[in-house]
């Protein structure tokens, strides 16, 4: 067992295995060692959303940063159906988060934590990452919160 796989298990994580076929779209694009990781949003395993509405208005700060952890647990299942071992993974380059907000909600940021703790407390030092997060006025699926991100592996 990996040490990544060791520490997922220590924080009680199971990472998801989903069905990931879609048309023209794929989940994962390496280029090099850089894996450009898809927009991922909090759904289930059978794709139906784990959370649902906007921040502001249907949804608190906590419920978004729970939202985005799940974004995190789904993002690295994807990784490390694409790689194998998330052990592989040598950093994150760079994170854009997307949180569907209501017009007065402004703690984007705040609910943005949930991701990049989440990475950190998983990987360590190799979950730091450069980051945005921004407000939207909707997302697919009424989803709250769609993280994408550029990870940097080693073979």
């Amino acid at each position: 067992m990996s040490q990544t796989d060791k520490k997922l298990e220590e924080l009680g994580i199971v990472l998801p295995k989903k069905d990931r076929r879609g048309k023209g779209m794929l989940a994962i694009r390496q280029y090099d060692d850089l894996l450009f990781v898809s927009g991922t949003g909090p759904n289930n395993v059978d794709n139906t959303p784990a959370f649902i509405g906007k921040l502001g208005s249907d949804l608190t700060i906590e419920e978004g940063y729970r939202a985005a952890r799940l974004c995190g647990i789904n993002m690295l299942a994807a990784v490390r159906e694409y790689v194998g071992d998330l052990d592989r993974i040598s950093g994150i380059m760079k994170v854009l988060g997307l949180v569907a907000s209501s017009p007065d909600f402004y703690d984007q940021p705040a609910v943005m934590h949930g991701f990049s703790d989440l990475m950190v407390e998983v990987l360590g030092d190799r979950g730091l990452h450069a980051r945005s997060a921004m407000g939207t006025c909707c997302l697919p699926q009424n989803i709250p919160v769609e993280v994408e991100a550029i990870f940097q592996i080693r073979d």
